[in-house]
């Protein structure tokens, strides 16, 4: 699902939205998940899963093509972990369809 299917979704839900409503209510959503993100804090939505921010620490790789060692510095990139409602969800569905497949 992308961006602008989210949209459509939730003008398709809630007919008193307009597409433009719509669009900016996810705007504001991701924008404040992104916001709250880049400042080192957590996001927690019960049911579906939780947000924060994994530190990799700086580390030696390789350049494939010279063989030659390079530094990495050190990152912090976004993580999600899922939540039990969520993961059970996905498990139950994946499952049915699994079997739908096997017997046809």
């Amino acid at each position: 699902m992308t961006r602008s299917d989210l949209v459509e979704e939730l003008a398709a839900r809630f007919s008193q939205l307009t597409h433009r409503d719509a669009e900016y209510a996810v705007k504001t959503l991701l924008d404040a998940m992104s916001d709250t993100l880049v400042r080192g804090n957590r996001i927690e939505i019960r049911g579906f899963g939780s947000f924060s921010i994994n530190r990799r620490p700086p580390r030696m790789g390789r350049n494939p093509r010279s063989g030659e060692s390079v530094a990495i510095p050190e990152k912090r990139v976004p993580h999600f972990k899922p939540g039990k409602a969520l993961r059970e969800a996905v498990d139950a569905k994946t499952s049915d369809m699994l079997k739908s497949a096997l017997t046809s």
